[in-house]
């Protein structure tokens, strides 16, 4: 396998170069700013192309060496395929409410994912004698913390690396990261605080399409990171009688609680005809060269529209 490939042009038609209304934005974002089109910013592509490169390589490298990732996106637009690029990869997940302390304070989440599994049990083995009101309710207590917690349950200790759509929704979970130096890979739009966040991506982090592009690439990184973690350990998956991925495996089976932490169409015309040969992202090998080409012609093709506007 290789880093998921993506392109200028992919990126475009996912809607991720559209920002916030011109009276809506963070002066931070200002570097990150193409320019601005019936008072909406647009979001410099030239820019984002290697950074957006950069911050998969590292998820990658994470997911190589066994780390956990955990996704985060709890706006209703990204809540489905959050939670469907992490199951995909074998990750973990929040894409309900974030519950304050959900890092800083796992001890005492440990206990409720806990309570999380004997509900489990307990509901499966059928209530072991129960009237019928006493199970609905604890039905609706494993429903409450299922939706809470189900994403993390078998996550066993704090993440690696973090990869967070909308830093101002989930400001607390940026907060307690940045508390415990965990890496984070967060999607910025053009009112989004860019301070503190290890790989800043910019992008639209409203369009469900955009969203959707992110997760998957995010994704198949971390698949690309296990298929290599396995490769160097000298696993030959290929001579297996049933080929499965240990890190897949480990993430399905049971995790004891207290484990040890381990605008417009026009401006798309203008963007994709200023980048008139789309930049792929390149291998590992050959990253920075890749990267640093990108923004070269990129730039190149800034400044031939801005000269024209």
């Amino acid at each position: 396998m290789a880093l998921p490939e993506f392109s200028m042009r992919s990126l475009l038609e996912a809607g991720a170069h559209f920002g916030h209304q011109t009276h809506r934005w963070n002066p931070k974002m200002d570097r990150y700013i193409f320019g601005a089109r019936s008072n909406i910013h647009i979001i410099d592509l030239s820019q984002t192309m290697p950074l957006l490169h950069q911050a998969l390589v590292e998820i990658r490298n994470v997911a190589a060496k066994g780390g956990r990732v955990l996704f985060v996106g709890t706006k209703r637009q990204a809540s489905d395929p959050v939670a469907e690029a992490a199951k995909r990869c074998a990750q973990y997940y929040m894409n309900n409410r974030w519950l304050g302390g959900t890092l800083t304070n796992w001890k005492t989440v440990s206990g409720s994912i806990a309570r999380l599994r004997e509900l489990d049990t307990l509901l499966e083995s059928g209530g072991e004698g129960r009237v019928k009101r006493e199970l609905l309710s604890l039905q609706r207590e494993r429903d409450k913390l299922d939706a809470s917690l189900g994403g993390i349950k078998d996550m066993g200790g704090i993440p690696d690396i973090m990869f967070v759509i909308d830093t101002n929704k989930e400001a607390i979970a940026i907060q307690e990261a940045r508390k415990l130096n965990i890496p984070i890979v967060a999607i910025l739009d053009t009112n989004s605080d860019p301070d503190g966040i290890t790989y800043p991506v910019p992008g639209n982090d409203d369009a469900a399409r955009a969203i959707q592009t992110y997760c998957d690439l995010v994704a198949d990184a971390v698949l690309d990171g296990l298929a290599a973690g396995q490769s160097a350990s000298g696993v030959d998956l290929g001579a297996a009688v049933n080929p499965e991925e240990p890190m897949l495996r480990e993430a399905s089976a049971p995790v004891a609680a207290d484990a040890a932490p381990a605008g417009t169409e026009a401006v798309a015309a203008e963007l994709e005809a200023a980048a008139a040969e789309p930049v792929a992202a390149e291998e590992p090998a050959v990253a920075d060269e890749a990267a640093q080409a990108a923004t070269s012609d990129a730039n190149d093709a800034v400044e031939t529209e801005k000269a024209a506007v």
